[in-house]
């Protein structure tokens, strides 16, 4: 029998969700946490619940609530919280991954109203899907890159085989016991999505973050979102940038002087 690969979307219960990643007026159903239902676990302000509007059929959708502060943003994040923030977040992942009840867990984060998102509250979402296997449409060339930086356990690079297109980040941490190594992942993680915030070549207001299980270490993309070109929307061919060096060579100049 084939293996799924298409998700079913609940539209109705999509119509429901709310909406204040653009309407700043809306009220945040993150920030008051007296309100939050059916908690899985918490770690000071970080909360791990499960997600009130599960519009995905066959799957279980959670959220992971970075901060209790709704202005916050993970790029300027201090170094004690944004460590703390990747460990738990890493822990409650590979939970439901060794549980064996899914395909496979999905580990992603939205910012930014071209993300895909539809809440400013700091938030990421770790969703166990029953039927379809994310690793499937996975190559090793999507992982690899130009070095930007190479430390203790951990790659950073610039992806020159990107999966959708264009500039996608890649740090790679090569060994998931190493704690270290996760904390050194995190750091590398914020740089990237600072510089995208705040010095990329093209104004950019948005990324994601996506995790992915590689061998015996993790794999995180820092993908800046923008207009998906047509071509990815309709033949599936991603186009990659040939400014790549120039792009690399920016980030090297301003965070590693």
């Amino acid at each position: 029998m084939a293996r799924k690969t298409h998700l079913c979307f609940d539209s109705h219960i999509g119509r429901l969700k709310p909406e204040n990643i653009r309407n700043r007026e809306a009220s945040c159903p993150l920030c008051d946490r007296d309100q939050l239902s059916e908690i899985l676990a918490e770690e000071g302000p970080i909360i791990w619940v499960k997600n009130k509007f599960p519009v995905l059929k066959e799957a279980f959708q959670t959220v992971l609530i970075e901060t209790d502060a709704c202005e916050a943003e993970l790029s300027e994040y201090d170094p004690a919280h944004l460590h703390r923030l990747f460990r738990f977040g890493v822990d409650r992942w590979r939970e439901m991954i060794d549980s064996g009840e899914y395909a496979s867990v999905l580990f992603y984060k939205n910012h930014g109203p071209s993300s895909g998102g539809s809440l400013r509250h700091p938030h990421m979402q770790i969703v166990g899907l029953n039927d379809i296997d994310y690793r499937d449409r996975l190559s090793e060339a999507h992982f690899e890159g130009i070095s930007i930086r190479e430390e203790e356990g951990v790659s950073f690079n610039l992806s020159t085989q990107p999966r959708m297109g264009f500039f996608e980040f890649n740090v790679l941490l090569h060994e998931l016991h190493d704690l270290n190594a996760l904390d050194r992942m995190a750091d590398l993680v914020q740089m990237a999505t600072h510089h995208v915030l705040n010095h990329f070549h093209y104004p950019c207001n948005s990324y994601n973050l996506f995790f992915y299980e590689r061998g015996p270490g993790i794999a995180v993309k820092v993908v800046p979102r923008f207009v998906v070109s047509p071509l990815f929307v309709g033949f599936s061919i991603p186009q990659v940038s040939n400014r790549l060096e120039e792009v690399a060579a920016d980030i090297r100049h301003h965070h590693f002087r």
